[in-house]
């Protein structure tokens, strides 16, 4: 079976992603980086601010980093997919730094960003470098003021708009993808997403 470390750095959201991929692997609730990047499959949550998760992964950062970039599979959620990036304007602290970029605020009037929106997968994307095969969501629930900006758009596998600011809701660079919007929050068809997800990056390894 399949071992999945969920990754428990102070952010919230755990059980819910546990009961999601419940049926791809064997999940586990892990707080050591060192255990959980050897893992079959990597989260990292989200839910919760970034500076006080990136002061927790601190120590293991490079360790993080190394194991993506030695192949290891991760989905990184809301807050885990801001992680995967340099830095972010909500906070001090440096993310895991594997995609380029910063995470900013949104430009918008209403904030936080609550509730379902739509997720705009550019018609162009089979024939993208970065892409997805994973069934796709036309709506999906988002929880978030702030948004991941990478430094090279083809990273950009989906985009979302919140008012007039137009942002990626999923990234992806070799097996890490990241998903902004909340899946395990997003109806059966948010879950069946994750866990088509899971599988491919499982597949890639």
């Amino acid at each position: 079976m399949t071992t999945i470390a969920l990754l428990d750095y102070g952010a919230g959201n755990l059980h819910s992603l546990a009961k999601a991929l419940g049926a791809t692997g064997k999940v586990e609730i892990i707080a050591d980086i060192a255990d959980a990047v050897r893992a079959e499959l990597l989260i990292l949550p989200g839910v919760g601010a970034f500076g006080q998760a990136a002061g927790r992964i601190g120590p293991d950062r490079d360790t993080l980093r190394g194991a993506l970039a030695d192949g290891l599979p991760c989905i990184g959620i809301c807050l885990g997919m801001q992680l995967l990036f340099d830095s972010s304007e909500e906070s001090a602290g440096d993310g895991i730094g594997f995609i380029a970029g910063k995470v900013r605020r949104i430009n918008a009037q209403r904030l936080p960003q609550m509730g379902w929106n739509t997720v705009d997968w550019p018609e162009d994307a089979n024939s993208r470098r970065t892409t997805l095969r994973a069934p796709r969501l036309d709506v999906a629930y988002f929880a978030n003021s702030f948004v991941g900006d990478p430094k090279d758009e083809s990273a950009v596998v989906a985009w979302a708009t919140h008012e007039n600011d137009r942002f990626p809701s999923v990234v992806r660079k070799a097996n890490a993808v990241g998903i902004q919007f909340h899946p395990e929050k997003s109806s059966a068809p948010g879950v069946e997403f994750l866990r088509s997800v899971a599988e491919e990056v499982l597949e890639c390894r």
